[in-house]
């Protein structure tokens, strides 16, 4: 399933992505650090989306709270919600 999630308190306005038997893949974000993003991207491709999450929650970003990581993991705690209802 394809989800588009609309990020707080980061660079990034966006991210886009999909979840298939649990894995994740097609990570895109919009707006961001450009090559940073495509290499986190890239780098959870095919990933559980438990380990991702895992993984990713509570990174911040030069004192914020959150950073465009901690959006993810936050964009697939949505997902996997949305899923179990």
């Amino acid at each position: 399933m394809d989800y588009v999630y609309k990020t707080s308190g980061t660079c990034s306005r966006e991210i886009r992505f999909s979840v298939e038997n649990g894995i994740l893949k097609n990570v895109s974000f919009l707006g961001g650090c450009n090559g940073n993003l495509q290499g986190i991207g890239k780098l959870v491709e095919g990933m559980k989306v438990e380990e991702v999450e895992k993984r990713l929650k509570g990174i911040s970003c030069g004192g914020r709270p959150t950073s465009c990581p901690d959006q993810l993991a936050c964009a697939i705690r949505q997902a996997v919600g949305s899923q179990s209802n």
